[in-house]
């Protein structure tokens, strides 16, 4: 990405010791130029410090220097196992070294000899668990020794040799990247220095500097390629300006069956202004689930019609695609708005005459699954797009989709609460909205964490919501037994509840290999209320509208994410009935135990999304096949989301100002993105 100076350009083997077979094993760890080895940096470091065992917590690891003060005893126990006991004297203290099957280290070891010993220590019992053994005084070069990832026959003390001749012989050609205002400012490592400290560091400060440099570095860079994307989509999309009537829409808003919330009203004008302008909107809505996003959506759908355009809703599954069309039906027919539903389910006669009257501008508004993109589906005149639960779209079908019309404003909505750490991260280039406030009078959901044992107890409380006339859901992680995993599976519970509540209630079965009649037909009898249980995978994670259920169990609930959690949690407690939510869960690690208590603790979806990022980590929050986070080589967007914000902010002031577009201390930055493809319209990677 970087433009790098010619000299750091050339190929690792220009340096002593590195061959053809050398050079091969170095470019399976993407290593190539003397650029990339610098570049290349440890993962973690070896504290190698001498310390006073005072200061040293219980069970970290630790080197100590001390002299052998009786002779070592050897215990044999099992089949090879070994024990082998030191006794050193430290300082003043007298603590033992433990070594687990080394016995020939009993012969290396004399009485009052000065050895240095590495390992875990327990304060408790003063002894160290130890894995190193030097005999002498400590000789390590370095109180910190840096840990590379490394591959093939590569080893730690030849991957810091190649570094240190690179540094050596190329070091002189490292090239400042950040501007000297921004070095200043923050008190930040001059590039060859930060390179030299994170492979070198002298003290656990050089390390801390040098890395907060490139944390920094890293943040910026990428921040100010997301907002390069915006400004240059924002300059080069002839959006259109949907000029919409500001009466109709008061009288709209005026007549909606209950009051617009304090964050609607927010969210309502930061999207009309956007449709307002002659920019290309592009827009993130958040709102937790029940938070009121399709209220926002019709008033937004409204405001195009009012301009003269179309506009489209495109949702991932039929059955919410046809509850969106029955509400904003609903809505928006006394204001003699035309809408229609299109999905693969609707053929023939019917169909045909849906495309005809879209072509001909006779539908204002176009609500369906993925089957609005495909290419018989033409639009008179589309000037909004609004896509529900967007990331479970791939780029490529919402681009489809925004190429129905002529650059049409396009609003994405998600009831999955991002962490704004992520929100900044992977739609750094959007433009974010939030609707971070409930509707008046929706009552919270009572959570309760239960063990397996307490299944009798859960069933009876469940029955009593059902003989009131309530409905039920049972989630389960898998839809049939695994040999792997000791999980409750969807179709045993299906025929265990089935047995439980015989006679008495109905209980459906829905899991992901039903095929899509088949699912519609089991969400509609659960919703016609012919079905009282419904025993689920997560498929009804973002499902059917059932007012009438009010209480939700999920089986082996600590095999789930926060976020998931809730998003099932949110299936219930839609209507005036108090709902609950009962997690079934017997989790073994602390994490999963933690889990469980936030879940009982908090309904708010973003206060809970933040806890998920911080105990599973970016990767799995999206899922590992969303490609929208970026791989930093020493930032964490969790741990360093300081730095990140700070970078943001930079980023967005530097965009828009004259000097980074031509002052000289700009130079290197401008060129990285240039490099980028961002400033030609191309897509990062």
């Amino acid at each position: 990405m970087r433009e790098v100076n010619s000299q750091l350009n050339q190929s690792v083997t220009v340096l002593k010791g590195i061959g053809a077979e050398t050079a091969e094993m170095l470019s399976e760890m993407k290593i190539v130029t003397i650029q990339d080895l610098l570049e290349y940096f440890p993962y973690r470091y070896e504290d190698y410090r001498l310390r006073d065992l005072t200061e040293v917590p219980h069970d970290e690891k630790i080197t100590v220097e001390g002299k052998v003060h009786s002779e070592p005893s050897l215990i044999y126990y099992g089949r090879k196992k070994s024990k082998l006991t030191i006794r050193l004297l430290v300082g003043t203290y007298l603590i033992k070294a433990v070594f687990f099957n080394q016995p020939y280290l009993k012969n290396k070891v004399k009485m009052s000899e000065i050895v240095t010993v590495t390992g875990k220590w327990d304060a408790h019992r003063q002894t160290i668990t130890a894995n190193e053994l030097q005999i002498g005084p400590n000789r390590k070069q370095n109180d910190f020794e840096p840990i590379y990832s490394l591959k093939g026959k590569i080893t730690t003390k030849g991957m810091r040799k190649f570094i240190g001749l690179a540094l050596q012989q190329y070091g002189g050609f490292i090239e400042e990247t950040l501007p000297s205002s921004i070095l200043k400012k923050y008190r930040l490592m001059g590039r060859h220095d930060a390179i030299k400290a994170m492979h070198f560091p002298n003290s656990q400060e050089d390390i801390k500097q040098a890395r907060r440099r490139f944390v920094y570095e890293e943040f910026l860079l990428f921040q100010l390629k997301m907002q390069g994307l915006r400004k240059f989509e924002r300059e080069h999309s002839q959006g259109i300006s949907l000029c919409y009537d500001l009466k109709k829409l008061q009288d709209f808003i005026d007549n909606l069956p209950f009051p617009l919330t304090n964050a609607q009203k927010r969210v309502v004008n930061e999207i009309l202004k956007d449709m307002k302008s002659p920019y290309r909107m592009n827009r993130l809505l958040q709102g937790d689930v029940g938070s009121g996003k399709t209220v926002v959506a019709a008033i937004c759908l409204y405001a195009a019609v009012t301009a003269g355009f179309q506009g489209a809703l495109m949702v991932p599954t039929e059955i919410l695609a046809e509850q969106h069309a029955e509400s904003l039906t609903r809505l928006l027919e006394p204001f003699a708005v035309r809408c229609a539903l299109l999905t693969s389910s609707i053929k023939g006669k019917r169909r045909v005459e849906i495309l005809e009257a879209l072509m001909e501008g006779k539908i204002d508004i176009l609500i369906g699954t993925h089957a609005l993109i495909q290419d018989e589906v033409t639009f008179n005149h589309l000037g909004l797009v609004i896509i529900d639960e967007q990331h479970r779209f791939g780029v490529e079908q919402r681009r489809v989709l925004r190429e129905k019309g002529e650059n049409p404003d396009v609003l994405f909505m998600t009831a999955t609460p991002i962490p704004r750490t992520l929100a900044i991260t992977v739609f750094g280039e959007m433009d974010v909205s939030i609707i971070d406030e409930m509707p008046a009078g929706r009552k919270t959901i009572e959570t309760y964490w239960a063990k397996p044992e307490m299944l009798e107890r859960v069933l009876a409380f469940v029955e009593k919501e059902l003989v009131k006339g309530h409905q039920a859901y049972c989630i389960c992680p898998l839809i049939e037994e695994s040999e792997k995993l000791d999980v409750q599976n969807a179709i045993d519970v299906h025929a265990y509840l089935s047995m439980y509540y015989q006679n008495r209630f109905k209980v459906g079965l829905m899991h992901g290999r039903l095929s899509s009649d088949e699912k519609d037909a089991v969400m509609k009898a659960f919703s016609t209320n012919e079905v009282q249980v419904l025993v689920s995978t997560t498929v009804v994670e973002v499902g059917v509208n059932v007012p009438n259920a009010t209480i939700m169990v999920i089986y082996d609930a600590e095999r789930f994410g926060l976020s998931q959690l809730h998003q099932l949690r949110g299936r219930v407690g839609r209507g005036s009935d108090q709902s609950y939510c009962i997690l079934l869960a017997n989790p073994k690690s602390e994490v999963g135990q933690e889990r469980m208590k936030i879940m009982t603790e908090t309904n708010d979806g973003f206060v809970l999304s933040e806890k998920d990022l911080e105990l599973r980590g970016p990767g799995d929050f999206f899922g590992k096949k969303q490609s929208g986070i970026p791989e930093f080589k020493i930032a964490d967007m969790v741990h360093d989301y300081r730095a990140l914000e700070t970078a943001r902010n930079d980023a967005a002031i530097l965009i828009q100002s004259e000097a980074f577009w031509t002052s000289p201390d700009y130079l290197s930055l401008r060129k990285q993105l240039e490099e980028s493809g961002v400033l030609s319209g191309e897509k990062l990677d």
